[in-house]
């Protein structure tokens, strides 16, 4: 069966299928639901049924007082939905809201997207997940090891984290990445940080700038975006100076196939010098001559950032709808 869940007081809906709990569907469908271990331990995750009835899938060990069951609460993480239900809960609105966490993740694949680009995919334990806004950074560890990350994947799967590691001359972490790390590892992850996410409640177009492996964010983005079905299209330029720069155009020219609102431009150039980036701004402004519309997202090497930035105010994009991250 699958039933429609109202939250309250942010009026956002989501729908639980099978035997999923109310968490999982919310986090699935991309909703910053307050919880912390997922396995019904800290009691985070505790929301009031206003209406509808709900039905208990997995033991719990956090005690929810006889007051509070009378009143309506539960936890999110422990049930599932038996009707059509309308919930109080907590949902983050920002950034300052995530905590900042450490947790000791596995290693579940690594990956070579190109010669100079591993695909590093790490498996958190069931019961401490990675909260984090898409589009936020993490510290990333092995021993002494050490090296940030921006995640490249939703926050709608909390448990699976994928990074993409370029091997850059002189960074111990990425050597190990590339050399020697293998399926099973354990790798420290700390974090979230960084203010590069979604605008919240914003409905506008996305228009998103990535060069080089400046995409891992915008991926991040573009696959939340995708989950909360808020953005009216989305128009990602990804501009690469390096050989296999664009090292996941597959995955974009599928989203291209797949969604009637997503739209992809492949953009190559040998440097990052000032012509280039004249050249970029040039085709984005030719194609959006209206560019005060969009959210815009502009994320990669510090000169790609400062030249985008700059350029794009100048071409009519409000201050407060433009976000930027130097990858």
């Amino acid at each position: 069966m699958t039933y429609n869940v109202l939250l309250h007081p942010s009026h956002h809906t989501f729908l639980v299928n099978g035997a999923d709990s109310l968490l999982e569907a919310g986090l699935r469908a991309g909703l910053a639901m307050n919880y912390g271990c997922s396995s019904g331990n800290c009691g985070l995750c505790k929301a009031r049924v206003v209406s509808g009835q709900v039905e208990k899938i997995r033991h719990q060990d956090y005690v929810v007082s006889e007051a509070e069951k009378n009143q309506g609460y539960v936890l999110l993480c422990s049930h599932t939905a038996a009707s059509d239900l309308v919930i109080e809960a907590t949902e983050a609105t920002g950034v300052n809201e995530i905590q900042l966490q450490e947790i000791d993740a596995r290693v579940k694949e690594v990956k070579l997207l190109t010669d100079k680009v591993m695909l590093l995919h790490l498996q958190t334990p069931r019961t401490n997940r990675l909260r984090f806004m898409a589009g936020q950074s993490v510290a990333l560890s092995i021993g002494d090891d050490a090296s940030d990350y921006a995640i490249a994947s939703c926050p709608c799967d909390d448990r699976n984290l994928q990074f993409n590691v370029r091997n850059i001359p002189g960074n111990p972490f990425a050597a190990r990445v590339f050399n020697s790390v293998r399926s099973g590892d354990t790798i420290n992850v700390y974090g979230p940080v960084g203010e590069f996410v979604l605008k919240p409640e914003s409905t506008r177009p996305l228009l998103l700038l990535a060069c080089n492996s400046g995409f891992a964010p915008i991926k991040s983005l573009i696959e939340h975006a995708m989950s909360l079905e808020r953005a009216e299209s989305l128009h990602l330029y990804w501009l690469a100076t390096v050989q296999g720069g664009h090292y996941l155009s597959n995955w974009c020219r599928a989203w291209g196939d797949a969604l009637d609102n997503f739209y992809y431009h492949e953009l190559n150039a040998d440097s990052l010098q000032e012509p280039n980036l004249d050249r970029v701004l040039a085709r984005v402004t030719a194609d959006h001559p209206n560019l005060s519309q969009f959210d815009v997202y502009v994320a990669g090497p510090s000169s790609f950032v400062n030249k985008m930035h700059t350029a794009l105010l100048q071409n009519g994009v409000p201050a407060a709808q433009l976000v930027s991250a130097v990858i």
